[in-house]
């Protein structure tokens, strides 16, 4: 019998039209209807939080094949004995690369620049820099790990790490644990959150956190949403004391009429970080063997859940 395959582009679906596999088309965003009978499913993390249970609801369910890093969303309506892996190694490099676009294109107020180019106004004018800027990364996983090796050119005076788990990288710098930092927040320049969404870091950036940075500082989120207080980040915006370069916010999609879009100060992009041909090449080519290798009963990278 062949292995059933839900799949949210065409072009996998094309790409697995093989021996032994049935390729379905199913986006768990933009179909009505919930999926077929399925044994594996292939999936983007749905927009719209509501559709994450279509999950469950998935008959003959074995395998769940994740096309982002992120998977604590599909923890809760993973049924059991279904393993789950993820498109770890495929997404960091774009991530990475949008997230030193916020970083440069804040600092060096490039929104505000293009304004002055839409009203043909020759202004020159002072920014801040990544050169000498004291940098706090929050993250050093993948995706961590790229951003600090793509600001490290770019001559900060200190870039700290952290994570949840204090240790020295392989590389041979600290990464200090979260509880740590306390002591290096009231002097960074540049925040950067890189975490995942977990219980110990939901709205890790809340009002404390917040009103412990100095003025001017600037912070970046293109981790999760929730880690940052949406609601105790506005104030500070709107007040003009601090900078935001926001690649994911809570709530996600942001509303219309959400005060966080009049804020000038605020760069905000809409969970674009990883959209990239490049991204889209790597993770189809992983998705594609991923399957291949459940069908021949093979050894699955980035085992989440076996």
């Amino acid at each position: 019998m062949a292995l059933r395959v839900l799949l949210p582009w065409q072009d996998l679906v094309d790409r697995l039209d093989l021996p032994g596999i049935e390729p379905i088309h199913w986006h768990i965003d933009n179909d009505s209807n919930d999926a077929p009978p399925a044994d594996v499913l292939v999936t983007e993390r749905p927009s719209n939080t509501e559709l994450r249970s279509r999950v469950s609801r998935i008959k003959g369910l074995k395998h769940v094949h994740l096309l982002s890093i992120g998977y604590e969303w599909v923890l809760e309506h993973l049924p059991e004995q279904v393993s789950l892996t993820n498109s770890e190694g495929a997404v960091e490099d774009a991530t990475a690369e949008h997230c030193l676009a916020l970083v440069l294109a804040s600092l060096r107020q490039l929104p505000q620049v293009g304004q002055q180019q839409r009203d043909r106004q020759w202004t020159r004018t002072w920014t801040g820099s990544l050169h000498g800027s004291r940098v706090v990364l929050l993250g050093a996983g993948g995706v961590g790990g790229e951003i600090r090796a793509r600001l490290l050119p770019f001559k900060p005076a200190e870039l700290t790490s952290f994570a949840r788990t204090e240790r020295v990288h392989e590389q041979g710098y600290p990464i200090y644990s979260l509880d740590r930092l306390w002591a290096f927040v009231p002097t960074a320049d540049v925040v950067i959150v890189a975490l995942p969404h977990t219980p110990e870091t939901e709205q890790l950036i809340d009002a404390e956190f917040l009103s412990a940075m100095k003025g001017g500082a600037l912070l970046v989120n293109v981790g999760r949403g929730p880690i940052v207080d949406t609601e105790a980040l506005l104030p500070e915006l709107l007040a003009g004391r601090l900078h935001a370069a926001l690649d994911v916010i809570d709530p996600e999609p942001l509303p219309a009429n959400h005060a966080l879009w009049s804020a000038s100060n605020c760069i905000i992009t809409p969970h674009m970080a990883g959209d990239t041909g490049q991204f889209i090449s790597l993770v189809s080519d992983l998705a594609v063997n991923q399957v291949i290798a459940f069908a021949h009963s093979e050894e699955l990278a980035n085992q989440i859940i076996n």
